[in-house]
This record gives structure tokens, C-alpha cells and sequence, in this order.
């Protein structure tokens, strides 16, 4: 752990999150003719309280996985956080350009799933879910996690359990569409082709270079 004393200034980066989350309030508080994006597909999907639990995991799911990876491998965290922030900023020009709205069920009853839904309603309203953040993110860290090298088993299966049932109960607490998922995961894909495989790939081939001398 000494050793990677040098490597703290760099968690200072993860400042960054709130900063976007203070952005993302902004834009998710003045609704501007949103658009409905459901499917039947959606229409089919029912709403299931429990599910709320793996979708409220995901704040501490991110922030520690992401100080994980800092721990394990500096480039992949600093890759990683890169593409949550990039991706992040294009949902934000998307929502301003392009807002949409998820109406939701009415939630009736005392238990403390049902509370904990009403919760998250009240304090996100159901605006710019195209594309989802909660799933760029959640696929941010699952594409990172490949990348870990010597992980131990657990992080192994726990990242993409976890992972999977983040993304999918955005579904089932009907916070976002098959849309939204669908279109935050290509998002990433697409950004985390440039800043992992195109960066590398580009670094490979200066390394490889030889430079002759006359």
C-alpha cells in the first residue's frame, strides 16, 4: 500500500462525479416537451419494487470500483473514469437538444421497498433518461473490470452479477426504457473503443517504432 502513496493525487479526479451530478440536476429540473420513448417491449416489462435495491447499489458500486481499479491498475482507473466523464458530457448535450421522460407507476403501500422508490422519485424526476447514466456507468465499470489483471475470483463474478442487475432494474423500477439501456450501452462501447483499444493501439505503434540515424 506504501506504494501506491504516489499514485493518491489522482483520486483527487474522482471529484469530478459530483460535479457532474450538480450538471445532471440542472438539466433534469426544467422539462422541455419531453419525448416518450417506450416500446411494447417496455409496456411488458413489469414494475417490481425489489429491484430498487441493486438500482441504489450502484452509487457505492461505482465510487468504490472505480477506487478499485485505481488501487489495482492506475491506467484502467484513469481510462475508465475517462470514459464515464466523456460519456457523461454526451448525455448531457443529448439531454439538452433531446429531453425524455419515463412516466411512472403509482407506487401505493408502506413497505420499505416501497419507500425506498418513492425516494428515489422524489429526488430524481423522471426526465433526460435517454441515454441512462446509471447504465453508461454500470458498463463503464464492466468493461473496465476486463482489464484488471490478477483480480481475485470474486471481482470476477461480483462485477458482472452486480453490474447486470443494476443495469436491468433500471427496467423494472421503471426509471428507464430498453431505448435508453440499449443506446448507454453502445455509448460506452463506442467511447471505450477510443480511450482502450484506439489509445493503445496508437502507443504500440510509437513504441514500435525505430527511428534511423544518417
Amino acid at each position: 500500500m506504501r506504494a501506491k502513496m504516489k499514485d493518491t493525487p489522482y483520486l483527487l479526479f474522482l471529484l469530478v462525479m459530483p460535479a457532474l451530478g450538480f450538471i445532471y440536476k440542472l438539466l433534469n429540473a426544467n422539462p422541455r416537451d419531453p419525448v416518450i420513448l417506450s416500446t411494447h417491449i417496455d409496456t411488458m416489462i413489469p414494475f417490481i419494487p425489489v429491484f430498487i435495491l441493486p438500482y441504489i447499489i450502484w452509487y457505492a458500486f461505482i465510487l468504490g470500483y472505480l477506487i478499485y481499479f485505481w488501487y489495482k491498475d492506475i491506467s484502467v482507473y484513469l481510462k475508465t473514469l475517462s470514459v464515464i466523464v466523456i460519456g457523461e458530457l454526451v448525455c448531457f448535450v443529448i439531454y439538452f437538444y433531446f429531453q425524455t421522460t419515463v412516466p411512472r407507476p403509482d407506487v401505493s403501500g408502506d413497505g420499505i421497498l416501497t419507500n425506498l422508490v418513492r425516494m428515489i422519485y422524489s429526488h430524481d424526476q423522471p426526465y433526460n433518461a435517454f441515454p441512462s447514466i446509471h447504465v453508461l456507468t454500470t458498463f463503464a465499470i464492466l468493461l473496465g473490470n476486463i482489464n484488471i489483471r490478477n483480480k481475485h475470483l470474486f471481482h470476477s463474478v461480483f462485477v458482472p452479477v452486480i453490474g447486470s442487475l443494476i443495469i436491468i432494474s433500471t427496467l423494472f423500477v421503471k426509471q428507464h426504457y430498453i431505448l435508453d439501456m440499449f443506446g448507454s450501452m453502445f455509448l460506452t462501447s463506442f467511447i471505450y473503443g477510443i480511450v482502450f483499444e484506439l489509445y493503445e493501439l496508437k502507443v504500440a505503434e510509437k513504441s514500435n517504432t525505430v527511428y534511423l540515424k544518417e
